[in-house]
This record gives C-alpha cells, sequence and structure tokens, in this order.
C-alpha cells in the first residue's frame, strides 16, 4: 500500500478508530485517543482525582488477571457496578466511587487506539480537557511537520463490528484541533480541518452531546449523567499522557 492515507506535510492530522491509529502511528510524534463517551472522559475524571489509569483492551477473564499483576482496580461495565466493584467506564461512578490509586479501565475502542501508539506519545483527549491537552501540546512542541500529532476520534461500534463515526469524538478531536491551532501549530489536514469546523460551527456542545445517537443511547439507558459529565466543555486541566502504560498527569507549564 502507498503512504497516501499518511496525511504527510501537514502538522495536525486526523483519523478515525484503532485501525486509522496503526495506520498513522509510526508516522507521528503523537497520538491523541479521543473517546468521549466515555473512555477519556473516564480517563480525565479518574486521573485529576489521582488515579492512574491502565487501558485494556478487552473485558474478560484476562482483565482481572492484568489487574492483579498491576495491583489495580478493575472497572466493569456500567450495569455491573455496585459496591463490591464500585469503578466502571462511566464518568459519574468514578465521581462518586472511593479513592484508589491505580485502576484498570478496559475499552476495546480507546485502549485499542493507545496501544497501537508504536512508541508515539499518547494522550488521552476530549471535552472536559481539550484546551488543556492542546496548550500542552503545543508547549512541547507537537503539531508541527517535524512533530506532527494525529488526533484519533475513536468512533463507536455497530452490531456487526464495523466502525460508526460518532458525533461526540468529531467534536472532542475538533476542539483539541482548535486550540492547537490557536496556538501556532500546523498546518491541519483537510481531515483535521474539518473536524475543527465541525466544533466551532456548533453553537452549544453540550447540547449536541446529549441528543445525539451516542448520548440518546446513554441516556434512554439510565445513564444521562454520563453524557452530562462529558459535554462538560473545558473543565478539567488534567492532561493525561501513556507513562509505563498507564495514563498519569502530565505537567502543565505556567
Amino acid at each position: 500500500m502507498s503512504d497516501w492515507f499518511l496525511q504527510r506535510s501537514f502538522g495536525v492530522r486526523f483519523e478515525w478508530g484503532p485501525v486509522g491509529a496503526q495506520r498513522l502511528a509510526s508516522d507521528v510524534a503523537c497520538l491523541v485517543v479521543v473517546d468521549v463517551l466515555s473512555f477519556t472522559t473516564s480517563v480525565s475524571v479518574a486521573v485529576e482525582a489521582g488515579t492512574r489509569v491502565y487501558p485494556y483492551a478487552w473485558r474478560d477473564e484476562t482483565a482481572a488477571v492484568f489487574a492483579k499483576e498491576k495491583a489495580a482496580a478493575l472497572a466493569v461495565g456500567r450495569r455491573a457496578a455496585g459496591s463490591a466493584s464500585p469503578w466502571s467506564l462511566s464518568p459519574a461512578a468514578l465521581r462518586r466511587a472511593p479513592f484508589t490509586p491505580r485502576l484498570v479501565l478496559p475499552s476495546p475502542n480507546g485502549s485499542a487506539i493507545a496501544a497501537a501508539a508504536a512508541g508515539s506519545a499518547v494522550v488521552a483527549g476530549c471535552l472536559r480537557n481539550a484546551s488543556a491537552v492542546g496548550r500542552w501540546l503545543a508547549e512541547h512542541g507537537y503539531g508541527t511537520p517535524e512533530l506532527p500529532v494525529a488526533v484519533i476520534a475513536a468512533g463507536e461500534r455497530w452490531p456487526d463490528g464495523s466502525l460508526r463515526p460518532a458525533l461526540e469524538d468529531l467534536m472532542g478531536a475538533g476542539a483539541i484541533t482548535a486550540e492547537l491551532q490557536a496556538r501556532g501549530a500546523g498546518p491541519l489536514s483537510p481531515e483535521a480541518a474539518a473536524a475543527h469546523a465541525c466544533f466551532t460551527h456548533t453553537p452549544d456542545v453540550a447540547a449536541a452531546v446529549a441528543a445525539c445517537s451516542s448520548g440518546l443511547e446513554l441516556t434512554r439507558g439510565g445513564f444521562a449523567e454520563d453524557a452530562a459529565i462529558a459535554g462538560e466543555l473545558d473543565a478539567g486541566t488534567a492532561v493525561p499522557v501513556l507513562t509505563d502504560g498507564a495514563f498519569r498527569p502530565a505537567e502543565v507549564r505556567g
């Protein structure tokens, strides 16, 4: 295959899903994972509370083994959370759960993208920390043709396993891209510019997250609070960076 898909010559690039991340990873200096509902929003909430978050791609018996190896609590599915296992892939549940210093957070989309980094830096971005992430990237020189950054929207899955592009992830990617451009990063690839435009032309981001397909899925399933937390634009300042297998807060200058 030729390299037409790499968006070369652009400092800020944009692509979808684990396969897109795998394709771009070897040609960029940094990957930003954006999975607004709810992996990276959950990471932002947990990291703000002082928890190290270990991404894991499978929610099966191997996740428990991995958590034991890391001496970490294991997040369960939203509906499986309870007094015995209060941590789940739910930002609202994580806010209410007791503090844990280490947490394994299984997620087939967000974790798979993080695992595709191939040696690049990996940052967890969402709407809650979009400006903080964009600022941190620019301050560290990312987002130029010399140190390109790929912003990866995780998307969701249709029942047959195929990728379902998700509006909330497109807007999250656009918010980070907008901050990068405002701080002099670029040039933006046409794909990144389209994500930027989606965000900047959305008058009420929180309302869009709540009303989009993924937001409705959560709300009708009884998890409207998760959609509301995901729409908290720039409410968080922590920049989770994957370090030694876990997301931890990066040092933020100034």
